[in-house]
């Protein structure tokens, strides 16, 4: 089982936009972004900063956090 490391699907979600819409916004192809969502690839930290401004989201939202707060 791969490692989940963004959180891209689940704000899509939350936010009521589809991987394919996102496809479209970021200029990639909807397989590119599929993989993306399902942890199979990640994005660049350019294409990641660009996800997150069209979800109108802080770029932490996306990842999975490595660390518990105390």
């Amino acid at each position: 089982m791969e490692e989940r490391i963004n959180r891209i699907k689940e704000v899509l979600v939350i936010k009521g936009i589809s991987q394919k819409e996102l496809a479209a916004q970021l200029g990639k192809n909807p397989n590119t972004v599929t993989a993306i969502c399902n942890n199979k690839s990640q994005p660049h930290l350019k294409d990641l900063k660009r996800i997150a401004k069209i979800l109108d989201v802080d770029i932490r939202e996306l990842l999975v956090p490595t660390k518990k707060d105390s």
